[in-house]
């Protein structure tokens, strides 16, 4: 697995929240990237920071209405893509 800062985890989560939302596709299509402690830890500082809200049992949802989503950096492009 490739070591990413903890600014490029919580950025990976979040576009994987964009464009998947369910929490569970989620884990799945994160877990060849990240830890899944490390997913988690991300989803649960997002919600703690409204950065994203839960919108359901299993759905999350970026709340871009109340933060914008961070650019993506250019070497992250490739993995959200492959996701």
């Amino acid at each position: 697995m490739t070591e990413f800062s903890s600014e490029e985890k919580t950025i990976l989560v979040q576009y994987g929240i964009k464009k998947y939302e369910n929490e569970e596709t989620i884990f799945e299509k994160l877990k060849t990237i990240l830890p899944e402690k490390d997913i988690q830890r991300n989803i649960d500082t997002l919600l703690g920071t409204q950065r994203v809200r839960r919108i359901g049992p299993e759905n999350l949802q970026n709340n871009e209405s109340h933060t914008e989503l961070p650019d993506l950096p250019e070497h992250l492009k490739s993995i959200i893509d492959n996701l």
